[in-house]
Protein backbone atom coordinates (compact mmCIF):
# COMPACT_ATOMS: atom_id res chain seq x y z
CA UNK A 1 0.00 0.00 0.00
CA UNK A 2 1.68 3.99 -0.95
CA UNK A 3 1.67 6.21 1.24
CA UNK A 4 0.41 9.16 -0.18
CA UNK A 5 0.35 13.06 0.52
CA UNK A 6 -1.79 15.75 -1.26
CA UNK A 7 -0.01 18.97 -1.72
CA UNK A 8 -2.58 21.68 -2.36
CA UNK A 9 -6.31 21.47 -1.92
CA UNK A 10 -7.83 23.02 -4.39
CA UNK A 11 -10.38 21.37 -7.21
CA UNK A 12 -8.06 18.75 -8.42
CA UNK A 13 -6.83 17.90 -4.71
CA UNK A 14 -10.13 17.68 -3.40
CA UNK A 15 -11.27 15.03 -6.12
CA UNK A 16 -7.82 13.65 -5.93
CA UNK A 17 -8.96 13.06 -2.56
CA UNK A 18 -12.46 11.49 -3.29
CA UNK A 19 -11.48 9.31 -5.50
CA UNK A 20 -8.07 8.00 -3.99
CA UNK A 21 -9.74 7.77 -0.39
CA UNK A 22 -10.49 4.10 0.50
CA UNK A 23 -8.52 2.57 -2.76
CA UNK A 24 -6.80 -0.77 -1.42
CA UNK A 25 -3.21 0.75 -2.56
CA UNK A 26 -3.11 3.55 -0.96
CA UNK A 27 -3.27 5.38 2.25
CA UNK A 28 -4.03 9.04 2.01
CA UNK A 29 -1.75 10.07 5.33
CA UNK A 30 -1.70 13.79 5.26
CA UNK A 31 -2.75 16.86 3.02
CA UNK A 32 -0.77 19.77 3.11
CA UNK A 33 -2.24 23.50 2.03
CA UNK A 34 -1.30 27.08 3.95
CA UNK A 35 -4.16 28.73 2.43
CA UNK A 36 -6.93 26.76 4.38
CA UNK A 37 -8.58 26.29 7.84
CA UNK A 38 -9.22 22.92 8.75
CA UNK A 39 -13.03 24.04 9.10
CA UNK A 40 -13.10 25.18 5.57
CA UNK A 41 -11.31 21.96 4.13
CA UNK A 42 -14.13 19.67 6.05
CA UNK A 43 -16.71 21.72 4.49
CA UNK A 44 -15.36 21.80 0.85
CA UNK A 45 -14.44 18.41 1.09
CA UNK A 46 -17.80 17.55 1.47
CA UNK A 47 -19.66 20.09 -0.37
CA UNK A 48 -18.94 20.19 -4.28
CA UNK A 49 -21.19 22.60 -6.73
CA UNK A 50 -20.53 20.41 -9.20
CA UNK A 51 -19.83 16.60 -8.01
CA UNK A 52 -22.49 16.70 -5.46
CA UNK A 53 -21.87 15.63 -1.75
CA UNK A 54 -19.38 13.50 -0.40
CA UNK A 55 -20.38 9.67 0.84
CA UNK A 56 -18.38 9.95 3.74
CA UNK A 57 -18.24 11.22 7.64
CA UNK A 58 -15.65 14.37 7.27
CA UNK A 59 -15.23 15.79 11.30
CA UNK A 60 -12.68 18.15 12.07
CA UNK A 61 -9.61 16.95 14.76
CA UNK A 62 -7.30 18.71 16.39
CA UNK A 63 -4.76 18.06 13.79
CA UNK A 64 -6.30 17.08 11.08
CA UNK A 65 -9.53 15.85 9.61
CA UNK A 66 -11.28 12.25 10.35
CA UNK A 67 -12.61 10.79 7.59
CA UNK A 68 -15.15 7.37 8.23
CA UNK A 69 -12.69 7.57 10.67
CA UNK A 70 -9.25 7.84 9.66
CA UNK A 71 -7.44 10.43 10.55
CA UNK A 72 -6.11 12.59 7.67
CA UNK A 73 -3.06 14.87 8.92
CA UNK A 74 -3.27 18.87 7.69
CA UNK A 75 -0.43 20.81 7.17
CA UNK A 76 -0.06 24.68 6.42
CA UNK A 77 3.89 24.56 5.70
CA UNK A 78 4.48 26.70 1.84
CA UNK A 79 7.73 25.60 1.41
CA UNK A 80 7.78 21.54 0.30
CA UNK A 81 11.46 20.82 1.62
CA UNK A 82 10.38 21.96 5.21
CA UNK A 83 7.26 19.14 5.06
CA UNK A 84 7.96 16.18 7.19
CA UNK A 85 7.56 13.44 4.11
CA UNK A 86 10.73 11.81 5.94
CA UNK A 87 8.72 11.02 9.02
CA UNK A 88 5.80 10.06 7.92
CA UNK A 89 7.15 7.48 5.40
CA UNK A 90 5.27 9.38 2.50
CA UNK A 91 5.85 7.03 -1.12
CA UNK A 92 4.13 9.46 -3.14
CA UNK A 93 3.27 13.07 -3.10
CA UNK A 94 0.88 14.44 -5.47
CA UNK A 95 1.83 17.84 -6.11
CA UNK A 96 -1.53 19.80 -7.12
CA UNK A 97 -0.94 23.70 -6.25
CA UNK A 98 0.00 24.28 -9.95
CA UNK A 99 2.87 25.84 -8.49
CA UNK A 100 5.68 23.42 -7.82
CA UNK A 101 5.73 22.29 -11.44
CA UNK A 102 9.49 22.82 -12.40
CA UNK A 103 12.38 20.17 -11.63
CA UNK A 104 14.72 21.81 -9.64
CA UNK A 105 15.20 25.18 -8.09
CA UNK A 106 12.54 27.11 -6.15
CA UNK A 107 9.16 26.34 -8.00
CA UNK A 108 10.95 22.55 -8.00
CA UNK A 109 9.02 19.51 -7.20
CA UNK A 110 12.12 17.90 -6.33
CA UNK A 111 12.12 19.33 -3.02
CA UNK A 112 9.54 17.20 -2.21
CA UNK A 113 11.86 14.41 -2.69
CA UNK A 114 14.48 16.52 -0.24
CA UNK A 115 11.82 16.87 2.34
CA UNK A 116 12.19 13.03 2.56
CA UNK A 117 9.27 11.86 -0.47
CA UNK A 118 10.31 8.99 -2.33
CA UNK A 119 8.50 10.47 -5.86
CA UNK A 120 6.22 12.78 -6.89
CA UNK A 121 3.55 13.30 -9.53
CA UNK A 122 2.59 16.61 -10.61
CA UNK A 123 -1.13 17.39 -11.96
CA UNK A 124 -0.44 19.73 -14.26
CA UNK A 125 2.40 19.92 -17.18
CA UNK A 126 5.86 20.91 -15.79
CA UNK A 127 7.40 23.87 -16.60
CA UNK A 128 10.46 25.38 -15.61
CA UNK A 129 14.33 24.74 -14.10
CA UNK A 130 14.81 20.71 -14.75
CA UNK A 131 11.81 19.96 -17.06
CA UNK A 132 13.67 17.78 -19.28
CA UNK A 133 14.07 15.57 -16.12
CA UNK A 134 9.71 15.15 -15.85
CA UNK A 135 8.28 12.91 -18.27
CA UNK A 136 4.97 13.99 -20.07
CA UNK A 137 2.26 10.55 -18.97
CA UNK A 138 -0.77 10.09 -20.32
CA UNK A 139 -1.75 6.57 -18.76
CA UNK A 140 -2.57 4.21 -21.61
CA UNK A 141 -0.42 5.57 -24.20
CA UNK A 142 2.71 6.26 -22.31
CA UNK A 143 3.05 5.04 -18.77
CA UNK A 144 5.21 2.21 -19.03
CA UNK A 145 7.61 5.89 -19.39
CA UNK A 146 7.17 5.76 -15.30
CA UNK A 147 9.85 3.42 -14.05
CA UNK A 148 12.73 5.60 -14.55
CA UNK A 149 11.90 8.73 -12.63
CA UNK A 150 11.46 10.28 -9.51
CA UNK A 151 8.97 13.00 -10.53
CA UNK A 152 6.43 12.38 -13.59
CA UNK A 153 3.76 14.91 -14.70
CA UNK A 154 0.27 13.75 -15.96
CA UNK A 155 0.61 16.08 -18.35
CA UNK A 156 -3.18 18.53 -18.59
CA UNK A 157 -6.96 17.43 -18.53
CA UNK A 158 -7.21 18.94 -22.76
CA UNK A 159 -3.39 16.64 -23.22
CA UNK A 160 -5.26 13.58 -21.70
CA UNK A 161 -8.35 14.45 -24.46
CA UNK A 162 -6.51 14.93 -27.16
CA UNK A 163 -3.51 12.02 -26.70
CA UNK A 164 -6.11 8.81 -27.04
CA UNK A 165 -7.31 10.28 -30.36
CA UNK A 166 -4.20 11.53 -31.80
CA UNK A 167 -2.84 7.81 -30.78
CA UNK A 168 -5.19 6.46 -32.91
CA UNK A 169 -5.04 8.58 -35.74
CA UNK A 170 -1.34 8.44 -36.06
CA UNK A 171 -1.22 4.55 -35.70
CA UNK A 172 -3.94 4.39 -38.33
CA UNK A 173 -3.59 6.74 -40.79
CA UNK A 174 -1.12 9.63 -42.43
CA UNK A 175 -1.48 13.03 -40.88
CA UNK A 176 0.19 15.70 -42.27
CA UNK A 177 -0.95 18.54 -39.65
CA UNK A 178 -2.74 19.04 -36.65
CA UNK A 179 -5.00 21.75 -34.91
CA UNK A 180 -6.37 22.02 -31.87
CA UNK A 181 -9.42 24.35 -30.77
CA UNK A 182 -10.17 23.35 -27.17
CA UNK A 183 -13.54 24.81 -25.58
CA UNK A 184 -13.06 24.55 -22.15
CA UNK A 185 -14.76 25.03 -18.83
CA UNK A 186 -13.38 28.09 -16.78
CA UNK A 187 -11.02 27.49 -13.83
CA UNK A 188 -9.47 29.01 -10.81
CA UNK A 189 -7.37 31.06 -12.14
CA UNK A 190 -9.53 33.52 -14.14
CA UNK A 191 -11.58 36.20 -12.58
CA UNK A 192 -14.90 36.29 -11.24
CA UNK A 193 -15.38 39.91 -12.74
CA UNK A 194 -12.92 41.94 -14.30
CA UNK A 195 -9.50 42.41 -12.49
CA UNK A 196 -5.67 41.90 -12.71
CA UNK A 197 -5.23 38.50 -14.41
CA UNK A 198 -2.40 36.34 -15.62
CA UNK A 199 -3.26 37.60 -19.44
CA UNK A 200 -4.97 40.47 -20.91
CA UNK A 201 -8.38 38.11 -21.65
CA UNK A 202 -7.66 36.02 -18.61
CA UNK A 203 -8.73 39.34 -16.99
CA UNK A 204 -12.26 39.40 -17.80
CA UNK A 205 -14.89 37.94 -16.29
CA UNK A 206 -14.93 34.16 -16.89
CA UNK A 207 -18.79 33.71 -16.24
CA UNK A 208 -19.96 35.72 -18.75
CA UNK A 209 -17.29 35.92 -21.83
CA UNK A 210 -15.96 33.45 -24.13
CA UNK A 211 -12.11 33.94 -23.54
CA UNK A 212 -9.04 32.89 -26.07
CA UNK A 213 -6.16 32.39 -24.49
CA UNK A 214 -3.14 29.81 -24.82
CA UNK A 215 -2.76 26.01 -24.39
CA UNK A 216 0.33 23.77 -24.25
CA UNK A 217 -1.82 20.38 -25.13
CA UNK A 218 -0.70 20.50 -28.64
CA UNK A 219 3.13 20.46 -27.61
CA UNK A 220 2.45 18.19 -24.72
CA UNK A 221 0.98 16.08 -26.95
CA UNK A 222 3.96 15.70 -29.39
CA UNK A 223 6.17 15.39 -26.15
CA UNK A 224 3.88 11.89 -25.56
CA UNK A 225 3.67 10.98 -28.97
CA UNK A 226 7.06 12.38 -30.55
CA UNK A 227 6.41 11.42 -34.19
CA UNK A 228 4.01 14.44 -33.83
CA UNK A 229 7.10 16.57 -33.06
CA UNK A 230 6.67 20.05 -35.17
CA UNK A 231 3.23 19.67 -36.92
CA UNK A 232 0.84 20.40 -34.24
CA UNK A 233 -0.16 23.73 -32.83
CA UNK A 234 -3.45 24.93 -30.35
CA UNK A 235 -5.56 27.54 -28.91
CA UNK A 236 -8.40 27.65 -26.09
CA UNK A 237 -11.77 29.20 -25.43
CA UNK A 238 -12.56 29.46 -22.02
CA UNK A 239 -16.27 29.88 -21.40
CA UNK A 240 -18.59 29.87 -18.73
CA UNK A 241 -19.08 26.45 -17.69
CA UNK A 242 -18.10 24.92 -14.12
CA UNK A 243 -16.91 21.85 -16.11
CA UNK A 244 -17.19 19.69 -19.03
CA UNK A 245 -14.91 20.47 -21.84
CA UNK A 246 -14.44 19.66 -25.90
CA UNK A 247 -11.21 18.79 -27.76
CA UNK A 248 -12.51 20.07 -31.31
CA UNK A 249 -9.51 18.59 -33.76
CA UNK A 250 -8.81 19.82 -37.20
CA UNK A 251 -6.24 17.42 -39.12
CA UNK A 252 -4.95 17.87 -42.61
CA UNK A 253 -4.23 14.18 -43.97
CA UNK A 254 -1.89 12.85 -46.35
CA UNK A 255 -3.93 10.19 -47.63
CA UNK A 256 -8.13 10.25 -48.17
CA UNK A 257 -10.01 8.98 -44.89
CA UNK A 258 -13.41 8.84 -44.90
CA UNK A 259 -15.70 9.54 -41.45
CA UNK A 260 -16.68 5.87 -41.20
CA UNK A 261 -12.73 4.41 -41.86
CA UNK A 262 -12.08 7.06 -38.60
CA UNK A 263 -15.20 6.19 -36.38
CA UNK A 264 -14.09 2.46 -37.17
CA UNK A 265 -10.68 2.84 -35.63
CA UNK A 266 -11.49 5.09 -32.82
CA UNK A 267 -14.39 2.48 -31.91
CA UNK A 268 -11.97 -0.30 -32.15
CA UNK A 269 -9.39 1.04 -29.47
CA UNK A 270 -11.94 2.24 -27.39
CA UNK A 271 -13.34 -1.12 -26.33
CA UNK A 272 -9.36 -2.67 -27.21
CA UNK A 273 -5.72 -1.25 -26.13
CA UNK A 274 -7.69 2.18 -24.91
CA UNK A 275 -10.21 0.31 -23.35
CA UNK A 276 -11.22 2.80 -19.99
CA UNK A 277 -9.28 5.73 -21.44
CA UNK A 278 -11.02 6.31 -25.02
CA UNK A 279 -14.96 6.22 -25.06
CA UNK A 280 -17.07 6.65 -28.30
CA UNK A 281 -20.96 7.60 -27.97
CA UNK A 282 -23.14 7.13 -31.41
CA UNK A 283 -25.36 9.46 -29.90
CA UNK A 284 -24.90 13.50 -30.16
CA UNK A 285 -23.45 14.95 -26.71
CA UNK A 286 -23.76 18.43 -24.89
CA UNK A 287 -20.99 19.20 -21.97
CA UNK A 288 -23.27 18.32 -18.82
CA UNK A 289 -23.32 14.85 -20.41
CA UNK A 290 -20.06 13.90 -19.74
CA UNK A 291 -19.66 15.32 -16.04
CA UNK A 292 -18.66 12.60 -13.76
CA UNK A 293 -17.14 10.70 -16.47
CA UNK A 294 -14.41 8.43 -15.86
CA UNK A 295 -12.99 8.47 -19.30
CA UNK A 296 -10.14 11.17 -20.19
CA UNK A 297 -11.45 11.28 -23.97
CA UNK A 298 -15.22 10.82 -25.15
CA UNK A 299 -15.36 11.26 -28.70
CA UNK A 300 -18.64 12.05 -30.25
CA UNK A 301 -18.74 10.21 -33.61
CA UNK A 302 -21.71 12.33 -34.91
CA UNK A 303 -19.21 15.05 -35.07
CA UNK A 304 -16.63 13.48 -37.25
CA UNK A 305 -16.25 15.13 -40.80
CA UNK A 306 -14.13 14.93 -44.01
CA UNK A 307 -13.58 17.47 -46.47
CA UNK A 308 -12.46 16.47 -49.52
CA UNK A 309 -11.20 13.23 -48.30
CA UNK A 310 -8.39 14.97 -46.56
CA UNK A 311 -9.72 17.27 -44.08
CA UNK A 312 -10.43 15.89 -41.08
CA UNK A 313 -12.39 16.92 -38.18
CA UNK A 314 -12.83 14.97 -34.96
CA UNK A 315 -14.47 16.07 -31.53
CA UNK A 316 -13.77 14.46 -28.10
CA UNK A 317 -15.51 15.76 -25.12
CA UNK A 318 -13.93 15.46 -21.44
CA UNK A 319 -14.62 16.04 -18.36
CA UNK A 320 -11.29 18.28 -17.75
CA UNK A 321 -12.16 17.92 -13.57
CA UNK A 322 -12.91 14.19 -13.29
CA UNK A 323 -11.84 12.80 -16.16
CA UNK A 324 -8.33 14.29 -15.65
CA UNK A 325 -7.97 13.09 -11.86
CA UNK A 326 -8.97 9.64 -12.84
CA UNK A 327 -6.04 9.38 -15.02
CA UNK A 328 -3.92 11.00 -12.35
CA UNK A 329 -4.58 8.58 -9.93
CA UNK A 330 -4.01 5.92 -12.36
CA UNK A 331 -1.00 7.05 -12.44
CA UNK A 332 -0.13 7.39 -8.96
CA UNK A 333 -1.16 3.26 -8.65
CA UNK A 334 1.51 3.00 -11.15
CA UNK A 335 4.29 4.73 -9.09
Amino acid sequence: MKRVAINGFGRIGRAFFRLAFGNPEIEIVAINDPFFKLDMARYLLMNDSVYGRYGKTVEVAEKGLLVDGKMIQFLAEREPDQLPWGDLNIDLVIEATGVFRAYSGPKGASRHIQAGAKRVLLSVPSKGEGTEKIPQIVYGVNHHLIADHDVVSAASCTTNSLVPVMYVLEKEFDIAHAFLSTIHGYTADQQLVDGMGSSMTRSRAAAINIVPTTTGAASATEKVIPSLAGRMDGIAFRVPVPTGSVSDITLEMNQPVSAEEVNAALTRYAVGELKGILKVSSDPLVSTDIIGETHPSIVDLTQTAVVDGRMLKVVAFYDNEWGYTNQLLRVALKL
